[in-house]
């Protein structure tokens, strides 16, 4: 049984409202944009690929904030779709460049209006006193993330073990 306590302490909690706010934000996003098929992520990484024709897939984690092995998993659902395609560099053979298609495109163009109306009637919960202040401190954090992020070496792929059988 949850006590008063015990719900004064969740809704006073930075963490646990940040949550929440994500909540409330992915859900009026699905009912703006998520009828198109394209979950937020997926939005993210296409309009990042489209403000940044030919970056490698290493460039777009660190543009978008999404861990690697999370993004390689987006990138591949987008190029089955058709929205994006992936060519090997010429400096490194190793190297993916990420472009939007055509048909990327145009999802993109789609989905934007909806993005924008998820901003729109999140920051309408905000006196408009305190929109710029609010920003200001989510980019805050945003920051602490992205130094995290820069000092932690890239975690290698773990590798499944296989068994043998005896």
């Amino acid at each position: 049984m949850t006590t008063t306590k015990d719900v004064k302490q969740f809704s006073r909690s930075p963490s646990h409202l940040l949550k929440r706010a994500a909540q409330y934000a992915n859900l009026i996003y699905m009912g703006e944009v998520g009828k198109s098929g394209l979950t937020h992520r997926q939005f993210t990484v296409l309009l990042a690929v489209d403000n940044n024709d030919g970056k490698s897939q290493t460039e777009l984690v660190k543009l978008t904030g999404i861990d690697r092995s999370t993004l390689a998993d987006l990138v591949a659902r987008l190029l089955a779709q058709g929205y994006l395609q992936r060519k090997r560099t010429k400096d490194d053979g190793r190297t993916n460049a990420i472009r939007i298609t055509a048909i990327g495109k145009k999802m993109l163009k789609s989905a934007q209006p909806g993005a924008d109306e998820v901003d729109r009637q999140v920051l309408s919960l905000i006196s408009s006193a305190d929109r710029k202040t609010f920003i200001d401190n989510l980019a805050i954090l945003a920051a602490e993330m992205d130094k995290i992020e820069e000092k932690e070496p890239p975690k290698p792929a773990r590798k499944i073990k296989s068994r043998r059988r005896a």
